[in-house]
């Protein structure tokens, strides 16, 4: 198990702002698991008792509506914390968490982290930033759904894919989204997603091979209306 004052991913969020004591009493009370792809780490309405903190892998966060439907609201990233909001809020969890691949992360019991809120204030102030950054994101997701088309979302969606975990060694993008999570991301019916990005294959925009897609023309696909 990694220590995590010697832990390289901390640095990619609101735990650099904690002493070294405070992370060696972190690292002494800490669980790390790994999580399987589809595996969900917590659904709406869990109390989560403590905060995720990821070192490998990407999960979606998604909220079911009143039809049944998920909308998928963010990917969560290697480095990024999982869970804060809740935590703080002191309330149940709002949305679910799902693994999209193999998943290895931290976490850190609540009891922890309260104390360090309580105690360090720069640990406070990046932790508001954080949220004050996706709450940020929330609003512009709200005008884009309110304002672009759903083939600009879905392209807009793509780009996202490509310039935030890039492509494997065959050049398809690395994180292999089903047609639905496409669908639900951008709120659309998954049959509509399939027929955009059919467009796009045959406009020369993409190309896929299975559920693997590859982008062949970014500039073209960044001025999709």
């Amino acid at each position: 198990m990694s220590k995590c004052e010697q832990c390289i991913i901390r640095q990619f969020n609101s735990l650099k702002a904690l002493t070294r004591e405070e992370l060696v009493r972190i690292s002494g009370c800490k669980t790390s698991k790994t999580i399987k792809k589809g595996e969900i780490i917590f659904e709406e309405g869990d109390t989560v008792n403590g905060v995720f903190c990821v070192k490998d892998g990407v999960c979606k966060l998604s909220k079911l509506s009143s039809n049944g439907k998920d909308q998928i609201v963010k990917l969560v990233v290697k480095g990024d914390l999982l869970g804060q909001r809740s935590l703080i809020g002191e309330e149940s969890a709002n949305l679910s968490a799902v693994a999209l691949n193999d998943m290895e992360v931290c976490f850190i019991p609540k009891r922890e982290i309260m104390n360090d809120l309580l105690k360090n204030p720069k640990f406070s102030m990046d932790m508001l930033q954080q949220m004050a950054h996706d709450l940020k994101d929330s609003d512009n997701v709200i005008v884009d759904m309110a304002q672009k088309s759903v083939k600009n979302r879905l392209a807009d969606v793509l780009i996202y894919l490509n310039d935030h975990f890039g492509v494997d060694d065959n050049g398809f993008l690395a994180i292999n989204l089903s047609r639905e999570d496409y669908a639900n991301i951008v709120g659309t019916a998954t049959e509509s997603a399939i027929r955009i990005l059919s467009q796009f294959k045959k406009e020369g925009f993409i190309s896929t091979q299975g559920k693997q897609i590859k982008i062949e023309n970014l500039q073209k696909l960044k001025h999709v209306e």
